[in-house]
């Protein structure tokens, strides 16, 4: 597992702890992280939504510096499937 998705566990882990629902973030060339009902992981497994985001992007939005919609917008981050599923958990991030 890469250093920066284990970064991204640590830190949503603290942001978000469990979900209810199912988000992947797919960090392009670097690998993925779930998050659900059962916490915070390293895992590609099937997702109510799916975001998909370069390292930089996914680190700036976890850091805060970068808005989760103001990327979704600029086409920084893809979303594909169940977009209240996004929107929840960006609000859960806030």
């Amino acid at each position: 597992m890469s250093d920066i998705v284990n970064e991204a566990v640590t830190q949503l882990s603290r942001k978000i702890g469990t979900f209810d629902g199912s988000v992947k973030f797919v960090i392009e060339d670097e690998g993925c992280v779930m998050v659900d009902q059962a916490g915070v992981r390293e895992g590609d497994e099937e997702a109510d939504c799916t975001m998909t985001a370069d390292a930089e992007t996914f680190e700036g939005i976890l850091s805060g510096d970068i808005n989760p919609t103001a990327a979704f917008m600029s086409g920084k981050l893809k979303v594909d499937g169940d977009m209240g599923t996004a929107m929840k958990l960006g609000g859960a991030l806030s």
